[in-house]
């Protein structure tokens, strides 16, 4: 996911030489039913949970029992599904960073959260410090991570250029292996946006968990939907936006 690549680097005295650990930064195409659907500009591998993420998130499939067969040629990707006719709407360029195309948020059209999931500050805090480290990222500092939990266990975690890329890979691999999302949580290393929220509600994933910031539509849209968004869950201290009975003990704030 990563390659070493020349620099001239300045420490305070003078300059040298050196090569520096670079994330690397793929264009992944993706054809559905010999239609190009979009594409992505992501980190190399594992480009099946991914897609499987992605096609479910966008409601292009309602699961992976529509998928016949999935097929990666380099940066391509080619999905077979049961119905081959099945519109995939406009193409899109997603890419790495903010400015990506993300889909219209229309929250009256979003499902609502169905889930008696709950959870203590004391396990949203251990699982951002147990699941947000990664080798990659203190080598390059150009990853994003994000991690799928139920109460016992890490489900999954995937590693990307763009969170967004991180969560569909997550989520592909719940659907892959029968997760029951209702039960589970994601935690980001990076910021909730209204898609990222989106994304959560299609899954039906309760609660979402950032170490850092959220936007005010991610609250917005997760306060109407039933979605319980926590940011700034660093250093013993959590921040709870929405739906906050899901965190045990938050009912009983003082004011």
């Amino acid at each position: 996911m990563f390659r070493k690549i020349p620099c001239i680097r300045f420490d305070g005295e003078g300059f040298e030489t050196i090569a520096h650990d670079v994330v690397e930064e793929l264009p992944v195409a993706l054809f559905v039913n010999g239609r190009h659907a979009m594409t992505a500009m992501m980190s190399p591998g594992n480009f099946e949970d991914f897609v499987v993420g992605y096609l479910f998130t966008e409601e292009i499939i309602k699961g992976p029992g529509e998928i016949e067969s999935i097929k990666v040629e380099k940066n391509r990707v080619s999905v077979l599904t049961t119905n081959p006719f099945k519109s995939i709407g406009t193409k899109k360029t997603i890419l790495s960073g903010c400015g990506g195309s993300v889909s219209y948020i229309d929250t009256e059209k979003l499902p609502t959260v169905c889930s008696d999931l709950t959870v203590t500050p004391a396990e949203v805090l251990g699982a951002v410090q147990s699941v947000l480290t990664s080798e990659i990222h203190t080598a390059t500092g150009g990853v994003h991570i994000v991690a799928l939990l139920d109460r016992e266990k890490v489900i999954a975690v995937a590693e990307d250029i763009g969170r967004h890329n991180a969560l569909d890979r997550v989520i592909g691999y719940g659907l892959r292996n029968g997760v029951d999302f209702s039960l589970t949580y994601v935690v980001s290393s990076g910021r909730i946006s209204s898609e990222m929220v989106r994304k959560c509600l299609v899954a039906n994933i309760p609660l979402i968990v950032s170490r850092g910031a959220t936007t005010s539509l991610a609250v917005e849209t997760a306060e109407k939907t039933g979605l319980t968004v926590v940011g700034f869950a660093r250093g013993g201290k959590l921040n709870i936006y929405s739906h906050p009975g899901r965190v045990e003990g938050a009912d009983q704030k003082t004011e």
